[in-house]
Parts: structure tokens; C-alpha cells; sequence
């Protein structure tokens, strides 16, 4: 039996995948559940301009994160934090670097962001993850503050 898939299911497939599976595991477990439906020609006609459009839509989204990945990467961050030498009082996190971008000009949701706790001043480097396959890698640097 042929279905297609509304959503993942373990050990059989993704989402709209045309999968076969035995004819009593389709009809009484997966169809009811919701999980897929049966593959009629019609219906793999729809699936395949469905995906069609998913993939046009997904790479205007691409190239649109690319474009900001090109603007982040020209932005010079430098975050001032109270230090005692070289040693912070505090930490600075990622949230911390989304304030720095913000008053940059660029809004960047903090769990986009992955750069650890520092608690030192120095250059580090940030990953900002901008889509799926779109990763920045973003230079800062953290000064001590001038009292």
C-alpha cells in the first residue's frame, strides 16, 4: 500500500514522503491517525506542485539570509563590560551580543545565537544560525570598561 505522509513517523519516513508500508499498518493505524493518506495519482500530482512551490518559496528564504549574513559580517562589535584587568565582573552571553547587534542596527533573536559564557576581555567569535543552512560566524570583541 502506497500512502504519503502528513508528518514524520518513526522508522517508516518524513514528512511528505511517498512510503509503502503493509496494507493493515496504512489503514488502521496510520490514515486514522492522521499521520498520512493514500496515494492516488491525484493525489501525487498535488504533492509534486506542492513541493515544487516549498522549494521556490525556501529559496527566496536562502537568499535572503545570505543578504543578511553579508551585512553582519561587516558590523564590528564591541561590547564594554566592568573588569578587573582581564578578568570580567560577570559574563557576557548571548544575549548580551543581540543588545550589541541591536544597537548595530540589526534585530537577531538571542537563541539564534550560540557563544558560550566569556568572562574574559579579548576577540572571540560568535555563531549566529540565520536559517537551516545559512551559519555566520561573527568577530567581537569585549573591552574593559573605561571608569
Amino acid at each position: 500500500m502506497e500512502i504519503i505522509l502528513k508528518k514524520d513517523v518513526q522508522n517508516v519516513g518524513f514528512k511528505d514522503d511517498i512510503v509503502s508500508v503493509k496494507a493493515g499498518y496504512g489503514r488502521n493505524f496510520l490514515i486514522p491517525q492522521g499521520h498520512a493518506h493514500l496515494a492516488t495519482p491525484s493525489a501525487k500530482k498535488v504533492l509534486a506542485e506542492n513541493l515544487k512551490q516549498k522549494a521556490h518559496k525556501e529559496a527566496k528564504v536562502v537568499n535572503d539570509a545570505k543578504a543578511l549574513a553579508e551585512t553582519l559580517k561587516a558590523i564590528e562589535i564591541k561590547i564594554s563590560a566592568k573588569a578587573g584587568g582581564e578578568k570580567l565582573f560577570g559574563s557576557i552571553t548571548n544575549i548580551d551580543i543581540a543588545e550589541a547587534l541591536e544597537k548595530a542596527g540589526q534585530t537577531i533573536d538571542r537563541k539564534f545565537i550560540t557563544s558560550g559564557i566569556v568572562k574574559r576581555t579579548g576577540k572571540y567569535t560568535a555563531n549566529v544560525r540565520l536559517h537551516r543552512d545559512v551559519i555566520v560566524e561573527l568577530p567581537y570583541e569585549i573591552v574593559a570598561e573605561k571608569a
